[in-house]
């Protein structure tokens, strides 16, 4: 996996598989996801080589998408944006614990969640704070 990634904020969504809902209801669960942000990565070549935007819900990271690519793209307002373009897997991750912060951060590969073991993804989510918990603790 990459050297370094981006972690943000999943707003609005609770869990891996509500994320997959989502997706599922707009009819794009098998195609790339893109996310619109107002700043480009000035990181971007290191981005691109193996990168993965961790998503943060209810606090805790829980999934990880790939970047695929960043496009450009303009938006009514004349303001240029960043496209962050993901492949279409979600990643289970083990839980790790973030505070909320607004837009993206980097995330070095080395403080990365790992991704959840095969024999763990159908696994059911654990409530936010008891992942928290066992988080601080060493334990998930």
């Amino acid at each position: 996996m990459g050297n370094l990634h981006l972690i943000k904020l999943c707003v609005g969504i609770d869990s891996p598989d509500q994320l997959l809902l989502s997706r599922e209801s707009h009819g794009t669960l098998h195609t790339p996801t893109r996310h619109v942000t107002r700043m480009w990565p000035k990181r971007e070549v290191e981005l691109l080589d193996g990168g993965s935007l961790y998503w943060v819900m209810k606090g805790v990271v829980q999934a990880r998408q790939e970047i695929l690519r960043l496009d450009e793209i303009t938006g009514e307002d004349g303001i240029r944006r960043c496209a962050i373009i993901l492949k279409s897997d979600v990643i289970r991750t083990t839980a790790a614990p973030r505070r909320a912060f607004q837009g993206w951060r980097y995330l070095k590969g080395e403080d990365a969640p790992v991704d959840l073991p095969a024999n763990r993804v159908k696994d059911d989510a654990l409530p936010p704070e008891l992942a928290r918990e066992l988080s601080d603790i060493g334990l998930c």
